[in-house]
């Protein structure tokens, strides 16, 4: 009995001990986070300080305080110097940018960043192209290029994206033997960094539109749409026949885009052997272009279709292209069904009873 007794207390102190233990270690830890947010809260304050003085005195009216200084040979202090300056990169433009850019080639913090490009975890490498990018390190093209053909996208499209905004249309040489989707997102991105498309270009572009990677395709479709690139209309109009439904719904968005008087009859012309998606977004693009040389066509997809989609499309591109009174008529016609009434009336914008 008394053994079991002094058992019961063993464990119970041992259990104390490791609440104790464990409360102790929280504490320090927690402790140690104070003291780092007090010391990033510090380093936030120097940093600011020192980047508004940047901006807004010259250059050679600007000297360094001693805290600075003193922090500066801290290498986490010069990765929060660099964060901070890429952050106000995005928030000023012309000189102010300038003079930001200026801070980043005064103490070298491109050798920190490109140090990141050798970091195993992804998140650093991908961070170091951004800041290289951002602060418009050009010489460090050579070192980010090599990632171009990394396996993790969270990479290989901020290598892409520091590509174009350094080269612009030139920077795209990538697109001929790229194996890997671009997102919607990253085409974006890119089309916002070209800001126009050198002349006798339509080898390369042509290349594009053939290429066997889809999202090349579309957005080279893209691009076309951005800069009226009228001079490749022909090529483009092959890709109506594309195996891809997606390439053909961006191909008539582009093929409309680029305003050629036979658009719409090549539209007509191809409208039948294609799937229910492209033949919705021809409709779209009739109604948009207000072609009335289509009506007839519209017609008779409004009440030979079997498609309620289809009928919906027609019955909105007639009311756009002002035939009002045809769709009235139909409306009271005692022939049409109860589908295809519902359908005008819903085009004509009436409540239903």
């Amino acid at each position: 009995m008394i053994n079991s007794v002094h058992f019961i207390f063993l464990i119970f102190l041992g259990m104390l001990s490791l609440v104790l233990v464990l409360i102790i270690v929280v504490i320090i830890y927690s402790f140690y986070q104070y003291k780092v947010s007090v010391r990033l809260s510090g380093w936030s304050e120097i940093i600011n300080k020192t980047i508004t003085k940047v901006i807004v005195y010259e250059e050679d009216e600007v000297s360094p305080d001693r805290d600075f200084i003193i922090a500066n040979g801290n290498p986490s202090f010069r990765n929060l110097f660099l964060q901070k300056l890429v952050d106000s990169e995005k928030k000023f433009s012309g000189v102010a940018q300038n003079k930001i850019k200026y801070l980043f080639e005064q103490y070298n913090l491109q050798e920190d960043a490109l140090k990141k490009l050798n970091q195993k975890k992804l998140y650093l490498t991908a961070g170091g192209i951004q800041e290289l990018t951002a602060m418009n390190a050009e010489g460090s093209l050579p070192e980010i290029s090599r990632f171009l053909a990394h396996p993790s996208p969270q990479v290989y499209q901020e290598a892409q994206y520091a590509l174009v905004n350094f080269k612009g249309f030139e920077g795209l040489h990538y697109l001929n033997t790229i194996p890997t989707v671009i997102s919607e997102w990253q085409q974006l991105r890119l089309l916002r960094s070209i800001n126009h498309i050198p002349e006798n270009s339509e080898g390369i572009i042509k290349g594009w539109l053939e290429s066997s990677n889809n999202s090349v395709v579309i957005f080279t479709l893209k691009l076309l749409r951005k800069f009226q690139v009228l001079t490749v209309y022909s090529i483009v109009t092959q890709l109506l026949a594309h195996p891809s439904t997606e390439v053909r719904v961006q191909t008539i968005q582009t093929l409309l885009s680029l305003e050629n008087p036979s658009t719409i009859t090549c539209f007509t012309d191809v409208y039948p052997d294609q799937p229910i998606e492209v033949q919705l977004e021809i409709l779209k693009a009739i109604k948009t272009s207000g072609d009335k040389r289509s009506t007839d066509f519209l017609k008779k997809q409004l009440l030979d279709n079997t498609e309620t989609g289809i009928k919906v499309c027609a019955a909105q591109a007639l009311f756009s292209l002002e035939e009002k009174q045809y769709l009235a008529q139909m409306a009271e016609n005692e022939s049409s069904s109860e589908e295809l009434i519902k359908i005008i009336k819903y085009a004509l914008q009436e409540k239903i009873c």
